[in-house]
């Protein structure tokens, strides 16, 4: 994922599904400078943790 993709998702007032290598997370912060996003599990919460933008993807849920 770009910088500009996570930080618009960010910025989002609705829920965008976004996976971090197959695990669903939840967006907290962009560093577009590092390329790097601060992000949690869906399912831990207490889990944060800074990852590579490449390792996001967006989840289209209609098919």
């Amino acid at each position: 994922m770009d910088s500009k993709t996570a930080h618009d998702i960010l910025e989002s007032i609705e829920m965008i599904n976004v996976n971090y290598h197959g695990i669903p997370v939840y967006i907290q912060a962009v560093n577009e400078q590092e390329g790097t996003a601060t992000i949690f599990p869906l399912d831990d919460m207490n889990h944060v943790q800074t990852v590579d933008l490449s390792g996001l993807n967006h989840v289209n849920l209609i098919q």
